[in-house]
């Protein structure tokens, strides 16, 4: 079994690495310095030389703010290099996992967003990633994981600015009316190692289309530094503020929390609340600063 990872220097790239040693597979892992997705015939030709079993696309345009001046570079990660994957893996029949966002919906709803759910992207990130997710949906073999949140001991993320910040200050104003669910990149990458196993082992085999995936619970920006500072037994004092109060060029959506029943029905599967895995997590993103 040969398994692809593109963007292996990311958050959750990096997390499959790591238990990567867990699984008697053939892992080859990638980043933009070694395999750059915008170089299209070379990805094209690299994925059906290599004839690979599963390819596990992590990789992605996400600076979010950035992206509403870089338009035509978050559409060409995003979109087309998805596109001319998909059409590789389509023509050596390897299975696709395509990681997708929560940024997708509009945040009008009050409750958790499903599969079913139209979505209504606010920004040129967002819509970036909506394009992708069409590409590997009209694939037979293709599979969408939307997810939302996501933090680990690598790469850049809201649990490490937190830490950053609260060794340089006593005060942090933090949003309090974006609600969601931090999910731990870990958790993502064992789901997604899940869907490998079990279809190997027939327990139950892959089935294409869209899911959702995050920890359990739910949580404001404001709520997830509070515990990051309680588990940290950090004294910050944390100013809950508005969106509008700290303006960004890209809109986020107000509410993103995913229904993850269809996910946790077809695997038979518990999934972590937010907080336990935050616990879990702080050591060892702690030791990584």
């Amino acid at each position: 079994m040969k398994i692809l990872v593109t963007g292996s220097t990311g958050q959750l790239g990096q997390e499959l690495r790591k238990i990567a040693q867990e699984y008697d597979y053939e892992f080859v892992f990638t980043n933009s310095a070694d395999l750059d997705l915008r170089d299209m015939p070379r990805v094209s030709d690299f994925i059906r030389y290599e004839g690979f079993d599963w390819i596990i696309n992590t990789a992605a345009y996400t600076a979010v703010d950035k992206a509403e001046e870089e338009k035509d570079e978050a559409f060409l990660v995003n979109s087309m290099a998805v596109f001319n994957m998909v059409q590789a893996a389509e023509w050596i029949g390897a299975k696709f996992i395509h990681i997708s966002t929560d940024y997708v919906f509009d945040g009008l709803k009050s409750t958790p967003y499903t599969e079913q759910d139209d979505i209504n992207p606010l920004s040129v990130y967002a819509q970036s990633k909506a394009d992708g997710e069409k590409y590997v949906l009209k694939y037979n073999f293709g599979m969408v994981i939307r997810s939302s949140w996501l933090y680990s001991e690598f790469g850049h993320n809201f649990v490490k600015t937190m830490l950053r910040l609260a060794s340089e200050r006593d005060e942090i104003s933090v949003v309090y009316d974006q609600v969601g669910s931090p999910t731990y990149a870990l958790d993502l990458a064992r789901m997604i190692m899940r869907i490998i196993d079990n279809h190997r082992s027939q327990q139950v085999l892959f089935q294409p289309g869209l899911y959702h995936f995050s920890n359990e619970g739910v949580a404001s920006w404001y709520d997830f530094a509070h515990s990051i500072f309680e588990y940290m037994d950090k004294d910050i004092f944390i100013k809950p503020i508005r969106t509008s109060e700290f303006p960004r060029p890209a809109q986020r959506p107000a509410y993103s929390v995913l229904d993850k029943s269809k996910l946790k029905a077809l695997y038979n599967i518990s999934i972590p609340h937010w907080r336990d895995s935050l616990k879990n997590a702080l050591q060892r993103i702690v030791d990584s600063l």
